[in-house]
């Protein structure tokens, strides 16, 4: 059976475990802003992204593996602009995964449970490529933060 979860695949000029670090000490650079709260850079850690009036979506690191891997259960979750199904993350997984290369990494994301039949998956496939692509390529790259180039 075909994965049809959305993934995104980058390659950054700097060492895995470097990148991993950026990842996950500093998700708010590259993600969430001022609209990030709660912790997120160990196993069990639980932590919310609320945009107020379009996203609402509480994760839990369900796996972590120092410089490999780092796994979101998104546990609860409100879309604001769906018309149907508003909590169609609910239940759904983001999984960062790092190649080592050298001094270099492939970083290999998959929003696992985001297949192209829910209403949010042309937007969210948008939102996803622009957040790993643009603001986690260049918080880790070039230390922009994210919430400074989308304001």
């Amino acid at each position: 059976m075909e994965n049809k979860s959305l993934t995104v695949t980058i390659e950054l000029a700097k060492p895995a475990q470097e990148v991993f670090s950026c990842l996950t000490s500093q998700a708010a650079n590259w993600w969430g802003g001022k609209d990030l709260s709660g912790g997120n850079a160990r196993l069990h850690d639980e932590f919310v992204i609320h945009h107020p009036g379009a996203h609402y979506s509480k994760q839990k690191v369900v796996e972590f593996v120092a410089g490999q891997k780092w796994v979101w259960l998104v546990t609860d979750s409100k879309l604001d602009w769906l018309q149907n199904n508003k909590s169609e993350w609910t239940n759904t997984k983001m999984i960062f995964e790092l190649e080592a290369q050298g001094e270099h990494c492939l970083l290999h994301f998959t929003h696992q449970g985001l297949v192209p039949e829910l209403e949010c998956y042309p937007l969210v496939e948008k939102g996803w490529n622009t957040v790993i692509r643009d603001y986690l390529f260049n918080y880790v790259t070039e230390g922009k933060i994210a919430e400074a180039l989308y304001r």
